[in-house]
């Protein structure tokens, strides 16, 4: 297994023998002969181990547990909002969420045209689908962190999980507005990160308020068709702003936090100075000091 994931590991933490970093999760071999695979999708790297006739009982996923701030399943089928972030888990690039509002009538169609997890999906697909659900006229909002503000943010004391936390409430915020209070919905779905009562706290500290009607569940875009569209939403533009910071700075910037990640930064900083890694990347990951170990 670690040699299968080695363009994808990371530090590894005591009593463990490797952990890597995926797209879809985060698998982490121990010691002990367990693994446990952690995420928005721990399901898509577990299965590759299942059907390959590894033993299930050595393999754990997170399941969707139920909270007070669960959704009822008839959300699925009727108008609701859903938001969803990307660029989370990679080193280039800002964190982008997309929050969609989708009707009911609208819900079979978008699953036609193919609308489901952005993490299934290749990035060409995912722009053409973002492009229909523009031509739909799907009313969604988007709001971009770039490098710059969220290290300010890093540094300043801020979890990545707070910047999520304020970036969905603003953007659900943006597409409630949007939409105006006229339009009806069961209720507002989002792809669980952290605890709710975590992310209600994260709301808090900078006087915040949930909004009425929100719920929280992990794989979320997986149930729901608006979740998904964020999803596809979020990519979209995450994708186009990779590209963007790779053609002003003349190099192209790859996707992931991997060994590859790693040889890029060390050509930044030997020809651009670490100085401009602040305005491409979020440099408190751990690839920024492995990079400068591998120059030393």
């Amino acid at each position: 297994m670690k040699q299968y994931y080695q363009n994808a590991l990371t530090s590894t933490p005591q009593g463990a023998v490797f952990r890597a970093k995926t797209s879809s999760a985060v698998i982490t071999s121990y010691k002990s002969g367990k693994v446990l695979f952690q995420g928005k999708s721990p399901e898509v790297e577990a299965d590759k181990w299942v059907n390959n006739k590894t033993q299930p009982s050595l393999i754990k996923t997170k399941t969707n547990k139920k909270h007070t701030y669960s959704p009822e399943p008839t959300i699925f089928s009727n108008s609701h909002i859903g938001s969803d972030e990307a660029g989370t888990g990679d080193y280039f690039g800002p964190i982008t969420v997309g929050a969609v509002y989708v009707e009911k009538e609208q819900i079979n169609l978008l699953k036609d045209l193919g609308i489901r997890d952005s993490k299934n999906l290749t990035d060409p697909i995912i722009k053409d689908l973002s492009k229909e659900i523009v031509k739909l006229n799907i009313p969604y909002s988007l709001v971009i962190l770039h490098n710059e503000k969220y290290n300010r943010l890093q540094r300043k004391g801020w979890s990545q999980g707070k910047m999520k936390a304020m970036l969905h409430h603003a953007a659900i915020n943006h597409l409630r507005k949007k939409i105006g209070k006229e339009a009806f919905y069961e209720g507002i779905l989002i792809d669980q990160f952290c605890e709710p009562g975590v992310y209600i706290n994260y709301l808090k500290s900078e006087n915040r308020v949930l909004q009425e009607k929100t719920y929280f569940m992990t794989k979320a875009e997986s149930y729901s068709i608006a979740v998904a569209a964020g999803s596809i939403v979020a990519r979209t533009s995450f994708v186009k702003e990779i590209e963007k910071l790779s053609n002003e700075f003349g190099i192209e910037l790859p996707k992931g936090a991997s060994n590859k990640v790693d040889q890029v930064i060390a050509k930044i900083i030997k020809t651009k100075g670490e100085n401009a890694l602040d305005s491409l990347a979020k440099v408190h990951f751990a690839n920024t000091k492995k990079a400068i170990k591998h120059l030393n």
